[in-house]
Protein backbone atom coordinates (compact mmCIF):
# COMPACT_ATOMS: atom_id res chain seq x y z
CA UNK A 1 0.00 0.00 0.00
CA UNK A 2 1.52 3.57 -0.64
CA UNK A 3 1.95 5.50 1.82
CA UNK A 4 -0.55 8.44 0.22
CA UNK A 5 -3.48 5.35 0.16
CA UNK A 6 -2.63 4.40 3.90
CA UNK A 7 -2.54 8.15 4.99
CA UNK A 8 -5.98 8.33 3.27
CA UNK A 9 -7.32 5.31 5.05
CA UNK A 10 -6.15 6.72 8.36
CA UNK A 11 -7.31 10.44 8.17
CA UNK A 12 -10.32 9.17 6.47
CA UNK A 13 -11.34 6.81 10.02
CA UNK A 14 -14.97 8.32 11.83
CA UNK A 15 -12.57 8.99 14.99
CA UNK A 16 -9.97 10.81 13.09
CA UNK A 17 -12.83 13.08 11.60
CA UNK A 18 -14.83 13.05 14.86
CA UNK A 19 -11.35 14.57 16.49
CA UNK A 20 -10.94 16.97 14.41
CA UNK A 21 -14.19 18.38 14.52
CA UNK A 22 -14.54 18.12 18.45
CA UNK A 23 -10.80 20.19 18.40
CA UNK A 24 -12.34 22.68 16.02
CA UNK A 25 -15.51 23.31 18.08
CA UNK A 26 -13.84 22.96 21.44
CA UNK A 27 -11.44 26.17 19.71
CA UNK A 28 -14.25 28.46 19.04
CA UNK A 29 -15.84 27.57 22.30
CA UNK A 30 -12.68 28.27 23.96
CA UNK A 31 -12.98 31.82 22.37
CA UNK A 32 -16.53 32.58 23.34
CA UNK A 33 -15.64 31.10 27.27
CA UNK A 34 -12.33 33.87 27.00
CA UNK A 35 -14.79 36.78 25.88
CA UNK A 36 -17.62 35.48 28.34
CA UNK A 37 -14.63 35.81 31.15
CA UNK A 38 -12.95 39.08 30.31
CA UNK A 39 -15.46 41.19 28.75
CA UNK A 40 -18.69 40.14 31.38
CA UNK A 41 -17.67 38.26 34.35
CA UNK A 42 -14.29 40.09 35.46
CA UNK A 43 -15.67 43.42 34.67
CA UNK A 44 -18.24 43.18 37.49
CA UNK A 45 -15.92 41.62 39.93
CA UNK A 46 -13.33 44.62 39.33
CA UNK A 47 -15.65 46.49 40.06
CA UNK A 48 -16.85 45.58 43.19
CA UNK A 49 -13.46 44.74 44.50
CA UNK A 50 -12.74 48.63 43.40
CA UNK A 51 -12.27 49.62 40.12
CA UNK A 52 -9.67 46.73 39.59
CA UNK A 53 -9.20 45.46 35.67
CA UNK A 54 -7.20 42.26 36.43
CA UNK A 55 -5.71 42.46 32.73
CA UNK A 56 -3.24 44.70 34.48
CA UNK A 57 -2.77 43.10 38.00
CA UNK A 58 1.07 42.40 38.05
CA UNK A 59 4.10 42.70 40.36
CA UNK A 60 6.63 44.69 38.78
CA UNK A 61 10.35 43.22 39.44
CA UNK A 62 14.20 44.10 38.45
CA UNK A 63 15.02 44.50 34.86
CA UNK A 64 11.39 45.61 33.45
CA UNK A 65 10.32 42.19 34.06
CA UNK A 66 6.60 41.88 34.68
CA UNK A 67 4.49 38.89 36.61
CA UNK A 68 0.81 39.55 35.20
CA UNK A 69 -1.03 37.66 37.68
CA UNK A 70 -4.37 38.93 36.48
CA UNK A 71 -4.04 37.66 33.27
CA UNK A 72 -3.24 34.45 34.85
CA UNK A 73 -6.84 35.02 37.18
CA UNK A 74 -8.54 35.29 33.81
CA UNK A 75 -7.16 32.12 32.49
CA UNK A 76 -7.49 30.21 35.65
CA UNK A 77 -11.14 31.72 35.67
CA UNK A 78 -11.48 30.45 31.70
CA UNK A 79 -10.41 26.92 32.52
CA UNK A 80 -13.02 26.15 35.16
CA UNK A 81 -15.64 27.50 33.25
CA UNK A 82 -14.45 25.04 30.39
CA UNK A 83 -13.81 22.08 32.63
CA UNK A 84 -17.25 22.79 33.76
CA UNK A 85 -19.30 23.05 30.60
CA UNK A 86 -17.12 19.37 29.42
CA UNK A 87 -18.01 17.51 32.83
CA UNK A 88 -21.90 18.86 32.66
CA UNK A 89 -21.63 17.56 28.55
CA UNK A 90 -20.09 14.54 29.44
CA UNK A 91 -22.71 13.84 32.54
CA UNK A 92 -25.19 14.65 29.81
CA UNK A 93 -23.59 12.17 27.28
CA UNK A 94 -23.37 9.34 29.90
CA UNK A 95 -26.72 9.47 31.29
CA UNK A 96 -28.22 9.59 27.68
CA UNK A 97 -26.10 6.20 27.52
CA UNK A 98 -27.45 4.80 30.65
CA UNK A 99 -30.84 5.40 29.28
CA UNK A 100 -29.92 3.09 26.55
CA UNK A 101 -28.69 0.37 28.08
CA UNK A 102 -31.58 -0.01 30.61
CA UNK A 103 -34.20 -0.22 28.17
CA UNK A 104 -35.13 -3.99 27.63
CA UNK A 105 -33.88 -6.07 24.88
CA UNK A 106 -36.55 -7.15 22.56
CA UNK A 107 -38.19 -10.50 23.73
CA UNK A 108 -36.18 -13.01 21.83
CA UNK A 109 -38.27 -16.20 21.06
CA UNK A 110 -36.65 -19.38 22.40
CA UNK A 111 -35.89 -21.83 19.19
CA UNK A 112 -39.49 -24.18 20.44
CA UNK A 113 -41.36 -21.07 20.09
CA UNK A 114 -39.82 -20.16 16.54
CA UNK A 115 -40.54 -23.78 15.24
CA UNK A 116 -43.91 -22.93 16.51
CA UNK A 117 -44.97 -19.95 15.23
CA UNK A 118 -43.42 -21.54 11.67
CA UNK A 119 -45.34 -24.32 11.84
CA UNK A 120 -48.96 -21.35 12.33
CA UNK A 121 -47.71 -20.06 9.71
CA UNK A 122 -47.54 -23.11 6.93
CA UNK A 123 -50.80 -24.01 9.11
CA UNK A 124 -52.22 -20.93 7.60
CA UNK A 125 -51.50 -21.10 4.31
Amino acid sequence: MSLFKEFKTFAMKGNVVDLAVGIIIGAAFGKIVSSLVNDIIMPPIGLLIGGLDFKNLAVSLPNNVKINYGAFINTVIDFVIVAFAIFMMIKALNSFKKKQEEAPAPKKLSDEAVLLTEIRDLLKK
